[in-house]
């Protein structure tokens, strides 16, 4: 793909995305999601491998029919209530039918079957994009809409998407598919939040992009998609994968890693709103996810893989590690001391 093309491609989905997080108004919104929607098309089929062009016929189909639930559910709300602003969504059924909408476009169980195969068909940079900056327009609807919608149904989306983004990654061996199932289980631990205190979604939102966004970075600069060839990736750049390690560890959230902070104020707040149940339930299911971070960390680092193997070991040819990783890494890992001063921005 051309330069320039690319930069029309990028250019879009930044525009697509802006007219959504600033619009009032459903149609604009609905506007900046299809707009971010055929920019990203291009960028997943640039490939012209078959499972590329099967991925993006996948996100397409699931994305135009999300986008035309938000708009049913807008108009329906329009049409009872005389109100097009999004924060005025009043309407019980509009209501139902916007949260299965944005759980179509988050990739929440139980729509979040696209994902992962879309995720599997894409080069490494366009999945970063889509389990980041692609989740984040329907966030901000659910953020702008979450006073009106149902808490018990997006406490039920939560616990299932937490319970299978972790039992579904546990038999996975293509590494975009873990982190597909990795990104499931994480946007259930946003959606059980939401409604009591929403800015603990957006700085769990913002912690996940930048641990994600390091992760892929890392996978893309050592070329590998699957455990087999992690597990030899170690040849290339030894401190690139001991950082991998550390990342990994914090995006399933141990302490003292910065992975640690978000989950620990979720639970901290579930367990003040009389919440504890739900507390407990998600604490214990991210326990599955903990099992596949700590197989891909054990690959990355821990092991030596057999004599047997079918992949060469790789030379010390390039130095794959930029400026971008090295700072996404120290602050994926870092963070957690200074919690005090982000909370004070919270």
């Amino acid at each position: 793909m051309s330069p320039q093309a690319n930069l029309i491609f990028i250019t879009s989905l930044l525009l697509g995305t802006t007219i959504t997080l600033s619009s009032n108004h459903w149609i604009t919104a609905w506007a900046g999601l299809e707009i971010n929607t055929l920019a990203v098309l291009p960028l997943i089929s640039k490939s012209h491998h078959p499972r590329a062009i099967e991925a993006a016929t996948k996100y397409f189909l699931t994305q135009a029919a999300a986008s035309a639930l938000v708009l049913f559910s807008s108009m329906t709300n329009a049409w009872q209530t005389g109100q097009w602003d999004i924060t005025q969504l009043t309407h019980p059924t509009s209501c139902l039918i916007l949260t299965s909408a944005i759980a179509m476009k988050l990739g929440l169980v139980p729509f979040h079957f696209w994902f992962p195969e879309v995720l599997q068909g894409s080069p490494l940079t366009t999945g970063l994009l889509l389990s980041t900056l692609m989740k984040l327009p329907p966030l901000a609807l659910l953020y702008m809409t979450s006073p009106s919608l149902n808490p018990s149904l997006l406490t039920t989306l939560a616990i299932l998407s937490t319970a299978l983004g972790g039992w579904m990654g546990l038999n996975q061996t293509q590494i975009r598919k873990i982190l597909a199932f990795s990104s499931i289980s994480h946007l259930g631990w946003m959606t059980a939040i939401i409604i009591y205190n929403p800015k603990l979604t957006l700085l769990n939102f913002y912690l996940y992009t930048m641990m994600t966004a390091a992760v892929f970075l890392a996978l893309n600069a050592t070329k590998v998609l699957k455990l087999s060839t992690l597990m030899t990736a170690w040849t290339k750049t030894p401190p690139l994968n001991a950082m991998l390690l550390l990342i990994l560890l914090s995006l399933a959230g141990l302490p003292p890693l910065t992975g640690f902070l978000p989950k620990w104020l979720i639970i901290q707040e579930l367990t003040k709103q009389d919440m504890a149940l739900t507390a407990t339930l998600i604490s214990l299911l991210s326990l599955l996810s903990l099992f596949f971070y700590l197989r891909l960390a054990y690959c990355a680092t821990i092991t030596l893989p057999p004599h047997t193997t079918n992949h060469m070991k790789q030379w010390r040819t390039g130095k794959p590690i930029n400026i971008t990783i090295s700072i996404l890494a120290s602050m994926s890992v870092m963070l957690l001391p200074i919690s005090p001063m982000i909370l004070t921005l919270i």
